[in-house]
């Protein structure tokens, strides 16, 4: 059987509390094989685990207990093959769009000429090849997430960990930015595990759901609509009206802080 592009066995997670004189568990036994080419969602309510997940995958933490891997290793820092997307672009003001996409392929020492012309491949997949010169303080907030989608997907990643990327943006927006995601993962279908708080969001972009609660997966759900997917059309749908009141009544339970006293 093919190892799991990323997996989660078992995996808890504890933090001291600011006393010093217990141990709160945030994370609880967690279990996640994601397969290959899967958009994962992760849903659930603020400080339930879903970033907890992310950073166990990306190796910015430890289990306290159980296993983590990712493509059958030990999770580590920088390395290559895994992207981080957060909800702030992150752009650096004083680099250009063009050399703020050619930042992780400088990095990673590419050369000029093919890192140059990665990131204006990137910038025209998401119509923005005529900003190139521009600097990110002349740019809306959803084109300076659309040159941070080019300059992660510049580079490659074949597991793309994502913290709710478009939650600052307005609906419009939203959309838009989405659906150019949308447009590029299905280019190449690389796996990624997706972190929102918006239900219909779920449920447009997940081939799985997976909810949260208490550090806890409370609930999965696979989504089976075909793609493209359209929210106006789904939202018609009883199947999709079905998933979301099921999701809901998952997340209707109040999260609780549990806290063990160290010895």
């Amino acid at each position: 059987m093919t190892a799991a592009v990323a997996r989660l066995t078992d995996a808890a997670v504890s933090f001291p509390t600011p006393d010093g004189r217990g141990v709160r568990d945030v994370f609880h036994d967690v279990s996640i094989d994601l397969r290959d080419g899967e958009l994962l969602v992760l849903v659930g309510r603020s400080g339930c685990g879903k970033t907890t997940a992310l950073n166990l995958m990306a190796g910015l933490l430890e289990p306290t207990r159980g296993t983590v891997s990712v493509f059958g290793s030990a999770p580590r820092v920088g390395r290559p093959d895994v992207g981080y997307m957060f909800a702030k672009d992150a752009l650096l003001p004083w680099r250009t769009v063009l050399r703020n996409v050619e930042i992780g392929l400088e990095c990673r020492g590419v050369d000029r000429k093919e890192r140059r012309r990665k990131a204006r491949e990137f910038l025209r997949l998401v119509h923005l090849d005529g900003y190139a010169d521009d600097f990110p303080g002349a740019l809306s907030h959803g084109m300076r997430q659309r040159v941070a989608l080019a300059r992660t997907w510049s580079m490659s990643p074949r597991l793309l960990l994502m913290d709710e990327p478009f939650a600052a943006l307005d609906a419009q927006t939203r959309t838009s930015v989405r659906d150019e995601f949308v447009r590029l993962w299905e280019l190449d279908r690389r796996s990624v595990v997706f972190v929102t708080h918006d239900l219909n969001e779920a449920i447009v972009l997940g081939d799985r759901i997976l909810v949260f609660a208490e550090g806890r997966v409370a609930g999965e759900f696979v989504v089976d609509f075909d793609r493209p997917r359209d929210i106006v059309a789904l939202g018609a749908d009883p199947r999709m009206q079905a998933m979301y009141a099921d999701i809901r009544a998952l997340l209707a339970e109040q999260p609780t802080q549990q806290t063990r006293r160290t010895p």
